[in-house]
Order: structure tokens, then C-alpha cells, then sequence
């Protein structure tokens, strides 16, 4: 269980100190989706996401291969992210659901977030790898 804290009982993710002290982690960052369960990605034009953050509250928008735009509001508490999101799709219609995304620093600085999300009416569980762009 190295790397692991165990609080009253209950096992997380050693989650680096920055993390919880940073107020403001994802503000301003844009990351790019790399991998989904729900959809192919294309690599030459993924979903893009930008983040904004203030004490712990989380907002943002996106857009890119099969979405219009998209919007997203949640908190964040340490590595974990709470989301709601909707948005429009190039093939017409909207869809929006629920997601709960770890993030997790790359060796080289830059932040990944390994989401796990659901769309609204639907039970079965999608998983998406987003990583921040320079």
C-alpha cells in the first residue's frame, strides 16, 4: 500500500502536498483529450478544455472534434474533481452527464486528469484521459 494514506478507515491516493495548498491549481490551464471510452478521439483535433478555479470552485468551457461547445461547473478537494457538464454535438443535439476526474502530475510538470463520468440517462460508465497542453 505504499503511497497510500489510510483516514479514519477509509484508503485514498497519496495526493502531493501542492495540492491541497493550491488555491487557484487549474485556473487558467487547458488540457486536450487523449483517450475516451465513449467516442474515438481525433488526435489532429481533440476536445479541448479550459479550466478556471477559484478557492476550490471549478469552471470552464470546450469544444473540439465532436462537440460545438461545452460547458462544466464542480469543485475540486485535493486530486479529486466533482463535475457537471453539458454540451452541444456537431451532429446535432445536446448531451451533458457527471464526471469525477483524479489528477495526476506528469514527470514532465504538466497535469493529467483521468476522468470517470457518466452521460445523463445512461448507467454505463466512460473513462477519458485529458492531458495538459504547453
Amino acid at each position: 500500500m505504499s503511497g497510500n494514506i489510510i483516514t479514519m478507515g477509509i484508503m485514498t491516493s497519496h495526493v502531493p502536498h501542492a495540492f491541497h495548498n493550491e488555491r487557484h491549481l487549474l485556473n487558467g490551464r487547458r488540457f486536450a483529450m487523449v483517450s475516451s471510452t465513449a467516442s474515438a478521439v481525433n488526435p489532429r483535433t481533440p476536445t479541448e478544455f479550459v479550466y478556471e478555479e477559484q478557492d476550490g470552485v471549478v469552471w470552464g468551457t470546450y469544444t473540439g472534434d465532436t462537440v460545438t461547445i461545452g460547458r462544466f461547473v464542480g469543485t475540486r478537494a485535493g486530486d479529486r474533481l466533482e463535475i457537471d457538464y453539458v454540451h452541444l454535438l456537431k451532429a446535432g443535439g445536446r448531451s451533458g452527464g457527471h464526471s469525477t476526474s483524479r489528477i495526476e502530475p506528469l514527470s514532465d510538470g504538466r497535469l493529467r486528469l483521468v476522468e470517470e463520468f457518466r452521460f445523463a440517462g445512461d448507467d454505463k460508465l466512460h473513462e477519458s484521459i485529458c492531458d495538459e497542453l504547453r
